[in-house]
């Protein structure tokens, strides 16, 4: 198993992401922060990205993460949305996303990207992404 690591080789990893979106944001551009911060988190690129699943809460069941990644430039990569039910623990108006990235980086040195007030889900997670304004 070590020596396959030393190797180098690619591998698919999951990072894990999540954003809160406020009343008034508009989607895209919080997509796009969420996305490029796993990506960051994996030391992949976007051409490494092999499949992105996006979750969201009954109170953001209206929006489309799906279309707004592929405004992004994720038009050539697999998406999905699902619908969570989160009951009474789940933190409300969050956008949560798994992506599935080939990468280098081993799964121990993944850095997951929970963002703003979602750092709260896994502040083991989450060091250094802080609140944003």
């Amino acid at each position: 198993m070590d020596e396959w690591r030393d190797e180098g080789r690619l591998a698919c990893r999951g990072v894990r992401g999540a954003i809160s979106v406020g009343r008034d944001e508009e989607l895209e551009p919080l997509v796009g922060e969420l996305l490029a911060a796993m990506l960051e988190g994996s030391g992949g690129t976007p051409e490494d990205v092999a499949a992105v699943v996006f979750s969201v809460q009954d109170d953001l069941a209206g929006l489309n993460p799906a279309a707004a990644a592929r405004r992004r430039g994720y038009s050539q990569v697999p998406l999905l949305v699902v619908r969570e039910h989160g009951g009474d623990t789940a933190l409300p108006r969050c956008l949560r996303a798994l992506m599935l990235v080939n990468t280098r980086t081993p799964q121990a040195g993944i850095r997951h990207a929970y963002l703003g007030v979602a750092s709260s889900l896994r502040p083991d997670l989450s060091p250094g992404w802080g609140i944003r304004p």
